[in-house]
Parts: C-alpha cells; sequence; structure tokens
C-alpha cells in the first residue's frame, strides 16, 4: 500500500474471540530492488515450533502452550539505528501445527485508541499492527493482515512489492482467520492511561492462496503467476519470509476525545528493521523457521 507521502505498510480485561466469516531459501532473488540504506544486519531468524494444541487465546502469552513458545526481540525502528528507539515495547511469540501459524503479540500502550471498525477500511491510518507473509520466500505473491484494537482487520495480497510493480488486491480475504484481543485499559478514554493490549492471531495455512480474480469479478490480466509456488502447509524443516510492523501516531485530546496531532508522521515499528520507510522489501523480512515441539 501506499501513503500519499512515502511508501509505507499499505479492551480493560476484555477479550474477543472471533471466527471471520518450503523448502528453505539461500537468500533474497536477485529481482528484488535493494535499498539504498546501510543495513547492519542480515535478517532476524525465529524458530517456530509445533504445538500439539492451539493456544487458548486468552490473552496469556505466558501460559498454557505458549510457554513453550520464544519471545522475538523488542521491535525497533523500521530504520534500524537510524532512528530512536521505539518509546513503547513490542514483541512476538509464534507457534505453529498442520492447519494454523499462530502469532501473538504484546504491545504497550498509554492511550488505546481506534475508530475504524469496518473490514478493509485502511488501519495503518491509525494505530495497528500488521503480519507479512511470504510462504515460498522469492519476495513475490505474499500476504499482509493488518489489525486494530477493535478487532478490524485489513487484508490484502500482492503479487510483487509496489516497487516492482505491484498491483496489491484488496479483496482477498483471511475468511477463515480467528483472532482474539486483550485491552489492559479502556479504548478512546483520554481519561486514564492504559497498559496495552494483546492480539492473538490463528492464520489458516488454507487461506494463504492467491486470488484468481479481482475483487470486481474480472479476472487478472497478468501472466500465470502461481505455477511456482510451494504448498502454504509447512513442513518440519521449511522456511518462510516474514516480519511484522507496529504503526503508531502521535495523538492529542481535543473536546474529550484523541485525535492525530496533524502534520506528524507515523512511527513504523518492526521486528527486523527495513532500513527504509518501506515494509515492502521482503529481502529484509525475517526468517521464519518451522521445527518440531
Amino acid at each position: 500500500m501506499i501513503n500519499q507521502t512515502r511508501i509505507r505498510p499499505f479492551l480493560g480485561g476484555l477479550l474477543l474471540l472471533v471466527p471471520l466469516l518450503t523448502t528453505a531459501c539461500a537468500g533474497p532473488p536477485p529481482s528484488i530492488a535493494s535499498p539504498t540504506t546501510v543495513v547492519e544486519h542480515p535478517p532476524l531468524e525465529y524458530l517456530c515450533q509445533r504445538t500439539p494444541n492451539p493456544p487458548e487465546f486468552n490473552g496469556d502469552l505466558d501460559a498454557g502452550v505458549w510457554q513453550r513458545a520464544d519471545w522475538t526481540g523488542d521491535f525497533r525502528d523500521i530504520e534500524g539505528s537510524a532512528r530512536p528507539d521505539p518509546r513503547f515495547r513490542t514483541r512476538v511469540k509464534m507457534l505453529w501445527d498442520e492447519t494454523h501459524l499462530y502469532v501473538g503479540c504484546v504491545m504497550e500502550e498509554p492511550d488505546l485508541w481506534a475508530t475504524y471498525d469496518q473490514r478493509d477500511m485502511i488501519v495503518f491510518h491509525e494505530n495497528d499492527f500488521e503480519v507479512f507473509i511470504d510462504p515460498d520466500g522469492d519476495g513475490n505473491e505474499y500476504y499482509e493482515i493488518e489489525i486494530n484494537v477493535l478487532g478490524t482487520i485489513f487484508d490484502l495480497f500482492l503479487h510483487r512489492p509496489y516497487r516492482l510493480g505491484g498491483p496489491a488486491e484488496h479483496g482477498w480475504d483471511t475468511s477463515n482467520l480467528r483472532f482474539a484481543i486483550h485491552a489492559e485499559g479502556t479504548i478512546n478514554d483520554p481519561g486514564d492511561q492504559d497498559r496495552g493490549w494483546t492480539v492473538e492471531l490463528a492464520i489458516p495455512f488454507s487461506d494463504l492462496q492467491p486470488p484468481s480474480i479481482k475483487a470486481d469479478g474480472t479476472p487478472w490480466s497478468l501472466p500465470p503467476i502461481t505455477e511456482h509456488l510451494r504448498p502454504t502447509v509447512p513442513s518440519i524443516g521449511d522456511t518462510w519470509r516474514i516480519n511484522f510492523s507496529r504503526v503508531q501516531w502521535d495523538l492529542e485530546v481535543v473536546d474529550g476525545q484523541y485525535r492525530k496531532i496533524e502534520g506528524r508522521p507515523e512511527y513504523n515499528w518492526t521486528w527486523t528493521p527495513q532500513w527504509e520507510i518501506n515494509m515492502h522489501v521482503p529481502e529484509w523480512w525475517g526468517w521464519l523457521r518451522f521445527v518440531a515441539e
């Protein structure tokens, strides 16, 4: 998705549990345009353990099967050390089984805020959490899932990165996605200080399939791109590409309500840096390696 000025990644105690509606790569393919900034380290790797049972989705990422999963390091600015470290802590855990990839994220947040409440609204215009997945790791045909503290989903499929012509298909849906959100505080209430929010996602491998037609019902005119796609159900030892972004805005209180401060850009905090303000350079996404229990 493209911002108007920059390229960037297109409840207290309330829990929502909502059912909605491979081989390892040796390195990034040469077709992906590289960033021009200095890169401090290669993409990070996460060893994703297989779980015998799905997480309970109760907001506690230190209990149940989540205990077997390691935390990622704290998120950094999308540009790495070129920018200050994030003000609020963000970190992720992951697990998998034969049907789903499970993602849990805990975010410190003193001001829980969101107003977008319809699916496929552009939720990164407000604070959100985002997942980017490329199952075969070739930098093309990848998926993006965004969610805000209200549980509003924006999901899309990209045939290739924007810098290589895209396009993005906003009509693609993770139709069987399940999620839970737990907010420590009160949403949209500037009268108190909140602690943060936790999001848990169960992403079905079966949903990670490119659309064959556009949202308007017409077929894609691009050349066939799916013949080389590897299966999207991983096996032990397989490696995918993945990254996470947290979009954060500076807020002020006007007439008792939160409002973005005009003229200030958003913050982009990621698991493994992109080295520029652009989530759509998949060669800098992390390595997700599927391992046994």
